[in-house]
C-alpha cells in the first residue's frame, strides 16, 4: 500500500544513521516495529502487580513432565 508522508528530513537522516538501513521504506519500518514491540511491553509491564499467582505452582516440574498445564490449555 503506497502511502505519502510528510515526515521531517532531518528526522529521516537521523534514523538512517541509527539504524544502519539503506533505504528510507527500511529505516521507517523499522522504527514502527520498534515502536510497536515497545507500545506491546509497556502493556505487559502495566499488568505487574495486577494479575494473581500461585504461589505452589513449580514451573520447573511441569517443565520436567513436559506437559502443558491444564490452565494453559483453558487458555486462562
Amino acid at each position: 500500500m503506497a502511502t505519502n508522508l510528510s515526515i521531517d528530513p532531518a528526522l529521516i537522516e537521523r534514523a538512517l544513521e541509527v539504524s544502519g538501513e539503506r533505504t528510507k521504506k527500511a529505516a521507517v519500518t523499522l522504527a514502527l516495529e520498534e515502536f510497536i514491540a515497545r507500545r506491546r511491553q509497556r502493556g505487559l509491564l502495566e499488568l505487574m502487580g495486577k494479575l494473581e499467582w500461585d504461589p505452589e505452582y513449580d514451573f520447573k516440574q511441569e517443565r520436567q513432565r513436559g506437559t502443558t498445564p491444564v490452565s494453559a490449555k483453558r487458555g486462562g
